[in-house]
């Protein structure tokens, strides 16, 4: 009788622990599922977000393109100025003509994160352990009253997200960032809603974003989502510095 209880004791172990790798699979799929499904996710090959962005009385217009594999170009619009941030899937660069700087230059590894995985098209829970990325389910916890599946996203680069999960819709509502930048770890937090279906696939019109226990937000409301436009590959890589510009740079 002893041999039979200690049998099923471990039996029901062994179960719950494929139980709790088969749920953390089942919710992935299911947010999938969610945004519109695989399939239609996998049939984008470019994304083109245009959005107004404000933060307190600060307003500027925002368009950020996506293109597979991996490559990504944020620009933010004031006054006719534009702050470019891309990545061409091997290296990230920047115009900041704000800051008096309007050649083109490298970012460093580490200001070069976020965009690195801003390139990812699928998002990063599709195919995560394809792309190196570990995911634990930690349960359930609570969004502003709404229940919600948790899940831990530790990135190859060693950053940290913890994504919500809406228990009923299964669509992201809140994602915590935990990023080591040049040694300190910095802690944000990101709310998704507003959700509307463009083309099949689902995309958050409303995004919340700033620092964790800040009370200074930048929120962005999307105007526009349009999938599979026409983007060439040099909407991504880095340009040339215009000659004048190095003449003046090598004249000083």
């Amino acid at each position: 009788m002893q041999r039979i209880i200690l049998f099923l004791c471990a039996f029901l172990l062994s179960s719950a622990a494929v139980v709790r790798a088969q749920s953390l699979d089942e919710v992935i799929a299911n947010n999938i599922k969610a945004r519109g499904g695989l399939e239609k996710l996998k049939s984008l090959r470019t994304i083109r977000t245009t959005a107004k962005m404000s933060a307190g009385s600060f307003r500027l217009m925002v368009v950020v393109e996506n293109k597979r594999a991996d490559k990504v170009r944020e620009e933010a619009i004031i006054q006719g100025l534009a702050q470019v941030r891309a990545f061409d899937g091997k290296s990230a660069w920047q115009i900041s003509p704000f800051g008096g700087r309007k050649d083109p230059e490298l970012m460093s590894q580490d200001d070069a994160k976020d965009l690195a995985i801003d390139a990812d098209i699928d998002g990063l829970l599709v195919d995560y352990k394809e792309k190196g990325h570990k995911a634990e389910l930690l349960g359930h916890d609570s969004v502003e009253g709404t229940d919600c599946f948790k899940i831990k996203l530790a990135l190859k680069n060693g950053d940290v997200r913890y994504y919500y999960l809406d228990a009923d819709s299964f669509l992201e509502i809140k994602i915590e960032t935990q990023s080591n930048i040049r040694g300190t770890v910095q802690y944000s937090e990101t709310y998704l809603g507003d959700y509307e279906a463009v083309d099949g696939i689902f995309f958050p019109f409303a995004i919340d974003n700033g620092e964790k226990g800040s009370d200074s937000r930048n929120k962005f409301t999307v105007e526009k989502v349009e999938l599979n436009v026409p983007l060439d590959d040099s909407r991504f890589t880095m340009p040339a510095s215009k000659p004048e510009a190095k003449a003046a740079s090598a004249a000083k």
